[in-house]
């Protein structure tokens, strides 16, 4: 299989790499390892580590006692064995629940006796494990209360030295498809990296979203390489969700894309063997 993609690269031929920002590509963990593990969890992050993710993407919602918290739903039905608003539960409550083992049960063929019991995390358990020895995606979830989750997740990088004059340029991305959100956080600060993320690409406006984000992250399957470039030309990054398959990943490689969120960092490390001149 994988002599198979070698020789597709090689029909494809590798592109030149564009002015687009970074000038590499980048892998971003959706969810964590959440092709492998169950997302959002420990056993998720470290897998993507392990298997070379650039970024850790963390889904962030904020519980009934204002405690941010890692789960891409809004509810803690899917992914747990709970139920309920995640708005509408304290963290105590959400910290009882199993969020390892409904995987085991979903993905027997990938199930692992250590992802039972596995927890929903909070920021601060995430940062506290890996510190500033990795790069993290964090996409703020809409709620009526963003501006109050926006102040606290910003307060939070700042303390841990993620953000601002003693943090790293590119360490943190923040994403969400709204414009507000992403409005509110340009306002509080010039030096963030922020992405507009958007099911609909070909019904944005590129122009206006380059005034407030520093980049665009479309659904890969509603784009093309003109998209791409149009992109660029008003100096966006691109950085595509969710892209699994490995002729995709090739495919939006050859495209010029800056990055791509994936289930599957391990398939996409692959590629990087034939593509090294784009990945960091």
């Amino acid at each position: 299989m994988r002599l198979f993609f070698f020789l597709m690269c090689i029909i494809i031929g590798p592109s030149s790499v564009t002015a687009a920002g970074v000038g590499k590509f980048v892998i971003i963990a959706h969810r964590g390892a959440s092709g492998q593990a169950p997302e959002h969890t420990m056993a998720a992050y470290q897998l993507a580590l392990d298997q070379g993710a650039d970024y850790l993407e963390l889904d962030i919602h904020m519980t009934k006692d204002k405690q941010l918290i890692a789960i891409h739903d809004d509810t803690v039905d899917r992914t747990t064995n709970g139920q309920g608003k995640v708005n509408s539960l304290t963290l105590s409550e959400i910290k009882q629940l199993d969020a390892g083992s409904r995987f085991n049960q979903n993905f027997p063929d990938k199930a692992k006796p250590y992802y039972r019991g596995q927890t929903i995390l909070t920021l601060e358990e995430v940062i506290g494990k890996f510190g500033g020895s990795v790069n993290y995606y964090i996409e703020l979830k809409k709620t009526q209360q963003y501006s109050e989750m926006a102040d606290k997740l910003l307060r939070f990088l700042n303390a841990h030295q993620l953000i601002g004059t003693l943090g790293v340029h590119g360490q943190v991305i923040i994403e969400s498809f709204h414009e507000d959100t992403l409005k509110y956080l340009r306002n509080k600060s010039s030096e963030l990296i922020l992405v507009q993320l958007t099911d609909n690409p070909w019904n944005i406006d590129l122009a206006k979203i380059a005034s407030y984000a520093d980049g665009v992250g479309p659904n890969y399957t509603k784009i093309n390489q003109k998209f791409i470039e149009t992109a660029h030309q008003h100096g966006l990054l691109v950085h595509c969700w969710t892209v699994n398959n490995e002729t995709d990943m090739i495919k939006l490689i050859n495209w010029n894309v800056d990055g791509i969120f994936t289930n599957y960092v391990d398939r996409a490390r692959i590629i990087g063997t034939v593509f090294p001149f784009h990945f960091q």
